[in-house]
């Protein structure tokens, strides 16, 4: 990072893609953190403390869902994030700026489409009765509109 903290590299990110808003750079470390913290215990037998994409995307999908709930897709909407392969676009530029590390394997590809985010982001807090459920597929495949009559 040639001495620059890590928000002024954000600053600089930033500037040069304006995609994503600058939480987003925040989540993500802090993903990474509770990401390298869940796979300690592996990290003694693989003799590496390289994050492969679809660990990282499993880490942020379960830091997200503890820190954030049912708020977590409202949120990192938010930042710009609609689909994984926003997490890698994320995650490259931390790269290019000498944030993060990589490997020869890693691309950004890593990261499309491992997940749904609705199916990631809001399934889980879905109400669980298997009428609600029958409700929620009638109601979602019901283009009908209102009328007024």
């Amino acid at each position: 990072m040639n001495g620059k903290d890590f928000s002024e590299v954000i600053e600089l990110i930033v500037k040069d893609d304006s995609r994503y808003d600058k939480a987003a750079y925040f989540f993500i470390r802090k993903a990474l953190d509770h990401t390298l913290k869940g796979l300690e215990s592996k990290i003694d037998s693989r003799k590496s403390s390289h994050v492969s994409g679809q660990e990282l995307l499993e880490g942020i999908r379960d830091y997200s869902l503890n820190q954030y709930g049912p708020m977590t897709l409202c949120l990192i909407n938010s930042w710009g994030i609609i689909k994984c392969g926003d997490f890698g676009n994320i995650v490259f530029n931390l790269v290019d700026y000498g944030v993060f590390g990589k490997t020869d394997n890693d691309n950004k590809e890593d990261f499309e489409n491992c997940y749904d985010f609705k199916d990631a982001f809001e399934k889980p807090f879905l109400p669980k009765n298997p009428r609600s459920d029958l409700l929620l597929e009638i109601f979602k495949d019901d283009d009908s509109t209102i009328s007024n009559n």
